[in-house]
């Protein structure tokens, strides 16, 4: 492992000094000490991550990119690592340009994000920032796991009709809005599985399935053309095919023009 971190140092030329300081440095910064006369084969899939990520900083880059570090990992040894990262980055003083598929981890490293769809940049700024008011309803989508729920709604008349035929009272965001036709997107979180009190709007859906994860539901749902997912704490054992009782808030919602733009979103808390 001390090689592996070296080697970049000893191509460069460094003076051997120089390279006991720096790589002592990077691997206490990335907690190798202990491994450090050890061969990768010994390490974990997490320890060799951090190797590679100690061989990157040992260099004194300003800038470090790193590709989807964590894609290859179990689940554990990728949790453990999520949750080191943000220490790493912060003390190591370099700027880490880091690509992710995950919304997730984007959120937990915080700082700033590029959201990107088929190659375009879709939108740039504050990680918490984009997540919570995305440009578009692609921007939505991409920053969005399990995938945002869409729905198609027309303001006419005082009303609010969203395709399927239910009809309710203009409440919420969507007092702002003027009469047309709209796009909806609202996240797993955002859709309850009650029945409708307190101006919430309640729809009628059939269980596709259920994925249980042991603290949280992942209960996917159809709804007139529509596949929905809303994700429950705790366990809930619905069966294929029954029917159940969704609600949203009209403060909860993301609302798009026909084109794709926001028009409002959920106020920040």
């Amino acid at each position: 492992v001390y090689e592996n971190i070296a080697s970049p140092l000893r191509v460069q030329g460094v003076a051997r000094d120089e390279i006991e300081t720096r790589v002592r440095n990077s691997a206490k910064l990335l907690k190798l000490e202990p491994y450090l006369n050890r061969t990768p084969l010994q390490l974990s899939g997490g320890q060799q991550q951090r190797t590679a990520i100690a061989r990157a900083l040992v260099k004194g880059a300003d800038l470090v990119l790193l590709d989807e570090p964590l894609a290859n990992l179990d689940y554990k040894l990728r949790e453990e690592l999520r949750t080191e990262l943000p220490r790493i980055f912060e003390e190591s003083g370099a700027i880490f340009v880091y690509a992710t598929t995950e919304p997730s981890e984007a959120l937990l490293l915080g700082g700033r994000t590029i959201c990107m769809g088929e190659g375009r940049v879709l939108q740039a700024g504050a990680t918490p920032q984009v997540y919570r008011r995305p440009d578009t309803v692609e921007v939505a989508e991409v920053f969005s796991d399990p995938p945002l729920n869409i729905v198609g709604i027309e303001k006419k008349n005082g009303s609010i009709f969203y395709s399927g035929g239910e009809r309710a009272s203009v409440a919420g965001l969507y007092e702002g809005l003027s009469d047309g036709a709209y796009k909806v997107g609202f996240r797993a979180h955002q859709l309850e599985v009650a029945a409708p009190s307190n101006g919430r709007h309640g729809f009628v859906t059939t269980v596709s399935v259920t994925e249980i994860t042991g603290s949280e539901s992942f209960v996917h749902l159809k709804r007139e053309g529509y596949n929905w997912v809303a994700v429950l704490s705790g366990i809930h054992e619905f069966l294929p095919g029954q029917e159940l009782e969704a609600v949203l808030d009209p403060n909860d919602l993301f609302i798009f023009e026909q084109s794709g733009r926001l028009v409002a979103a959920p106020a920040a808390r």
